[in-house]
C-alpha cells in the first residue's frame, strides 16, 4: 500500500445561483481533500477506507480484490485501474456482511451483500469509478441516504439483485457504466427526492429493467443504450407499504436507444423481476408520472417472449390501482418508435393531458393520435 499527498483544491469565487421554488436541505461543505492511497490486490482495502477518512482517494490497483467495501466518510473517491483490470468480487471466507448500520437492500434479505456500499451520517460527494464489481448477492454499487454520489465507468456484472442502486439520495449521477445480469435493474434511482439526478451514456442489458426510475424525481435520462432486458426504461409512481412517499415528476428522457428488449420478467417466483407483474418486450414505460419530457428516443425491435401487462414498445399508463396516479403532462417529441410487437405505442392516458408532436410510429392504441404519424 502506498500513500501520496493530495493537492489542495484551488479556491474559486462564489457564484450566484437563481432561487427555486423547491427548498433543499442544507448540506455540509465538501470535505477537504485528504491523502491518496494505492491498495494492491490482497491488501485490506476496507481498513484503508476506514482509516483514510474524509476526502481520501483510494485507488485499487489492477487485479482481483476480494470482499465487500463500505464507504462511510464524505468526499471519498474509490477508483480502479479500469473495468476488467480492477475487479471486485465477494470474499472467500464466511462472515462478510454490509455492516449493522446499513439499511437492508430493498427486495432482498438481510444476508445479502453489496459490492460497494455508500452510507453514513453526512456522507456526500463520493465517487466510485473505473472498476468491475461482479458476483455479489446484493447490488454491485449501493448508496442510501447520501448526497452527490457519482458512479462512473463501472461495470456491474451478475450481481444478484441490482447493478447500480441509488436510494433516498440527492444529486445522483450514473454515467458511462455497464450493468448486466441483475434480477431487477441494471441501474436504478429509488425514492430519490427532486434534485439534479443524471443517468447518462450507460449500456444496460440482460436485466429485468435496464433502467428503473422508481418514485424518484428530477432525473435526466440521456443517451443510454438499453437492450436485451424485459423492459428498457421504466419510470414508476407507485405506493409501497412501509416505504417513503413517492412520485415521479419533472424528468427528461432523451436520446436513448431502446431496442431488442425481449426477456420475460415477473413470471417465476424466484426469477427475473420476481416482485413485479409480468413484463416482456417493452422499450419505455411511464406509469403514473407527471411532467416527463420524452424527446428524440429510438424505440425499436422490442418483442415479448412471455406474458406482459404492457403490450407495446412505448407505454403510458395509470398506477392508480397501486396507490399512484394517472400519467399527466407528458411531452413526447421527435421519437421514432418502429418494429415493436404487438404494438409500437399504447397510450392508456387522458390524451388531453399530454402533448405529442413530430413522433413517428407504426401500429398503436389508439390507432390515430395527433402528433403521431407513420
Amino acid at each position: 500500500m502506498t500513500v501520496t499527498t493530495a493537492v489542495p483544491a484551488t479556491n474559486t469565487p462564489a457564484t450566484n445561483t437563481p432561487a427555486t421554488n423547491t427548498p433543499t436541505p442544507a448540506s455540509p461543505a465538501p470535505a477537504a481533500p485528504g491523502p491518496a492511497f494505492t491498495v494492491a490486490a490482497g491488501e485490506p482495502a476496507q481498513r484503508v477506507l476506514d482509516e483514510a477518512g474524509p476526502g481520501a482517494r483510494v485507488e485499487l490497483a489492477e487485479g482481483v480484490h476480494r470482499g465487500a467495501l463500505w464507504i462511510r466518510h464524505p468526499g471519498v473517491t474509490l477508483t480502479g485501474a479500469g473495468p476488467g483490470r480492477t475487479v471486485l468480487v465477494p470474499g472467500e471466507g464466511p462472515g462478510e456482511d454490509a455492516g449493522p448500520d446499513v439499511p437492508r437492500l430493498h427486495d432482498a434479505g438481510p444476508e445479502v451483500v453489496s459490492g460497494v456500499t455508500v452510507h453514513g451520517d453526512g456522507v456526500a460527494d463520493v465517487r466510485v469509478e473505473g472498476l468491475t464489481v461482479r458476483g455479489f448477492s446484493g447490488a454491485g454499487v449501493y448508496a442510501h441516504s447520501a448526497a452527490r454520489v457519482t458512479v462512473h465507468d463501472v461495470t456491474a456484472e451478475d450481481n444478484a439483485v441490482w447493478g447500480v442502486y441509488l436510494r433516498e439520495s440527492t444529486g445522483c449521477r450514473i454515467t458511462s457504466c455497464r450493468a448486466s445480469g441483475s434480477q431487477y435493474a441494471g441501474a436504478a434511482l429509488s425514492f430519490c427526492p427532486l434534485s439534479e439526478h443524471l443517468v447518462e451514456g450507460n449500456d444496460l442489458h440482460g436485466n429485468a429493467f435496464g433502467l428503473f426510475v422508481d418514485n424518484s424525481s428530477g432525473a435526466r435520462v440521456l443517451r443510454n443504450a438499453c437492450h436485451g432486458n424485459a423492459i428498457g426504461i421504466m419510470l414508476l409512481n407507485q405506493v409501497y407499504e412501509g416505504e417513503p412517499p413517492g412520485g415521479v415528476t419533472d424528468c427528461l428522457v432523451a436520446g436513448n436507444d431502446l431496442h431488442g428488449n425481449d426477456l420475460a420478467a415477473g413470471a417465476e417466483p424466484d426469477g427475473l423481476g420476481a416482485a413485479g407483474p409480468p413484463i416482456s418486450g417493452v422499450g419505455l414505460a411511464l406509469i403514473g408520472t407527471h411532467r416527463v419530457a420524452v424527446v428524440d428516443n429510438h424505440i425499436h425491435g422490442n418483442h415479448p417472449t412471455g406474458e406482459s401487462v404492457m403490450g407495446a414498445g412505448f407505454v403510458l399508463g395509470s398506477s392508480k390501482d397501486w396507490g399512484g396516479d394517472d400519467v399527466l403532462d407528458t411531452y413526447a417529441l421527435w421519437n421514432r418508435v418502429h418494429g415493436n410487437t404487438p404494438l409500437d405505442y399504447q397510450l392508456g392516458a387522458d390524451l388531453g393531458r399530454q402533448c405529442f408532436a413530430a413522433n413517428t410510429a407504426g401500429a398503436g392504441d389508439p390507432p390515430e393520435v395527433q402528433g403521431w404519424r407513420r
